[in-house]
């Protein structure tokens, strides 16, 4: 009978100079899932390859087949990896699946690329050939307890980064930041993510510079969706900004008093939030006391991130609540599901019909029917046969909690009024109880 097994390695148990020993470039990922399902004992197999984490999934028959597949790593790293790598085997693999996708296993709790980290592994398993029925059901399971976390806990809720906290606090202050003007000055990398991330709430962004060249080119690293203003603007894009970041190299501050208070008279009133990213400050701590001035510089930003992290580490402590019940529903699905294999056999026979039936009632019908009336005959096929099973289905699962013996009876009734007792046992009592379909990528970048 198929369990789940994971090894591999992450930012937790390895260096960056371990992860990338066994970091598995794009193109060699089908050629290593089918080598690893092709295995005796392995059936299935998903791998997890990001920058944080190479994690190798698999439905195995044993130890010695997880085994083998756990030295398919060790062949890949060498020595070097050995001491770093994890296992994880029957319900500690799913619990650490799910953990991972639900972003409570990250390098940054709570993030939200992760997800579309792992629905991208597994489309491509599915692209490899290499998945079948127990992966396809431990995915889509955990994608489904991800979402939850990330609806019912607040654990992506509070910015962690300088970047998005500042775009955070902005938000306090003017709330829609769409159509407010950001004035961004320095063209460091800390300037661009900021640039980004306000660009990205639908601000209007310039880009100022003592080099007007390089704030060219960064507008051009943002899509054009900026402006390059040269450096003796920025007296005059001052009255206009309603944020202003800066991130110079400058030795001494860019904006004092002397500059910031004529602005504010030109500005009549209107609020100037400044998020000073320089080291040293560019903003003068004496600005920091005018009215209407809201000021920020890198020790506050990170109180703040200090902050949102404590919010996130209460948080992840209610997601792993729900983790543990979601674990616990699937784990009793599947000892159900093997308990009773039949519950397979039922499910493809009923499938059969449906597809056998509908085909022949699109045949009488002719070629005359649009494509959306086809697709309406052949749902109600379907629709028919799962309301028809739902009760049985749901007696064959109860029957397999409640043990060996009930579902052997309950089993054995099914099977002779549905006819099924001549055609033996599922093939591994995990067999897939319809072709895996590949899931789009919802959310995130790989």
């Amino acid at each position: 009978m198929a369990e789940l097994f994971c090894v591999g390695l992450s930012h937790k148990s390895a260096p960056i100079e371990v992860r990338e020993k066994v970091a598995v470039p794009e193109e060699d990922q089908a050629g290593l899932l089918q080598k690893v399902a092709a295995l005796p004992g392995v059936s299935e197999a998903m791998l997890l390859s990001t920058c944080n984490r190479v994690e190798l999934f698999a439905a195995v028959a044993g130890h010695e087949s997880a085994e083998a597949v756990a030295a398919q790593l060790r062949e890949k790293g060498g020595d070097a990896v050995r001491p770093h790598l994890l296992q994880h085997q029957g319900e500690a693999a799913v619990v650490h699946l799910f953990r991972v996708a639900a972003s409570l296993d990250s390098m940054v709790v709570g993030e939200p690329q992760i997800l579309g980290q792992v629905k991208d592994a597994f489309s491509s398993s599915v692209a490899a050939g290499t998945v079948g029925g127990e992966l396809t059901r431990a995915c889509e399971a955990a994608f489904a307890a991800a979402k939850r976390v990330r609806t019912e806990t607040g654990i992506g809720a509070n910015a962690v980064s300088m970047a998005s906290a500042a775009v955070e606090l902005a938000r306090k202050i003017f709330g829609d930041l769409s159509g407010r003007t950001v004035l961004v000055v320095g063209v460091g990398p800390m300037s661009e993510i900021c640039a980004r991330h306000l660009g990205s709430e639908g601000a209007h962004v310039r880009v100022a510079n003592r080099t007007l060249e390089r704030a060219q080119a960064l507008v051009k690293e943002l899509g054009g969706k900026a402006e390059a203003r040269p450096f003796t603007d920025v007296a005059k894009l001052l009255t206009e900004a309603d944020v202003v970041v800066t991130s110079t190299a400058s030795p001494k501050p860019i904006f004092n008093v002397e500059l910031v208070q004529p602005a504010l008279k030109a500005r009549k009133g209107r609020p100037l939030f400044l998020v000073d990213l320089a080291v040293p400050r560019d903003v003068d701590p004496a600005v920091h006391q005018l009215s209407n001035v809201f000021a920020y510089n890198v020790d506050d930003l990170e109180r703040v991130v200090k902050e949102n992290l404590a919010a996130r580490s209460s948080e992840a402590a209610r997601a792993e609540v729900l983790i543990a019940e979601e674990v616990a529903r699937f784990i009793r699905s599947k000892t159900a599901r093997d308990a009773v294999p039949i519950l397979g056999q039922l499910r493809r026979r009923a499938d059969s019909i449906a597809i056998s039936e509908a085909e022949k009632t699109l045949a009488v019908l002719g070629e005359g029917l649009s494509l959306r009336q086809r697709q309406s005959v052949e749902a109600m096929a379907k629709a028919i046969v799962n309301k028809l099973l739902h009760a049985p289905t749901a007696r064959l699962r109860t029957a397999g909690e409640a043990g060996p013996e009930e579902a052997a009876r309950v089993a054995a009734a099914a099977a002779e009024l549905f006819g099924l007792a001549d055609e033996g046992p599922a093939d591994d009592g995990g067999a897939p109880e319809a072709a895996p379909i590949p899931i789009t990528r919802a959310e995130g970048q790989k």
